[in-house]
């Protein structure tokens, strides 16, 4: 199993992390590898991804599941493989520093399953770190981009 954590300040109130994050639509786009994803309903969604695995380029589908809304402080998720035997887990977590900065914290848990997990877990534990250090940079910039 991979894990990751990356923490960061965003320079926005609580409320507007929390309005950001708690809306899948909003950050589909920014995690890495992104290639397009369809939202069945507010809880759930089916994302495209494509990235490299070893050599080889490979598109990954993957269905992302809300599990917990703690507003304004925590939105949890399960992932499962739909292109591959894997399942995951991850959450946003906004922690108010002052009325205009909070720390954002994003976690990523990551498993895989069958035939494949004994090449494919030393692989999510290489890239999970460098990915979930993207996903949570990207989104805190963009929670202040529009914060401006």
């Amino acid at each position: 199993m991979a894990t990751a954590t990356h923490t960061t300040t965003v320079k926005a109130g609580q409320q507007q992390v929390w309005a950001f994050v708690s809306d899948m639509e909003k950050w589909a786009k920014l995690v890495p590898g992104y290639r397009n994803h369809e939202m069945i309903n507010e809880k759930q969604s089916k994302w495209i991804f494509a990235g490299n695995v070893g050599v080889l380029k490979k598109s990954v589908e993957v269905q992302i599941d809300i599990t917990n809304w703690e507003e304004p402080s925590k939105i949890s998720f399960d992932l499962t493989g739909l292109t591959d035997k894997f399942t995951g887990s991850g959450y946003f977590t906004a922690k108010e520093i002052d009325a205009q900065n909070t720390e954002m914290s994003g976690f990523l848990e990551i498993k895989a399953g069958g035939i494949a997990a004994p090449v494919l877990n030393p692989i999510f534990s290489a890239v999970l770190p460098k990915a979930t250090s993207m996903l949570t940079e990207r989104v805190a910039n963009k929670i202040q981009s529009e914060a401006k």
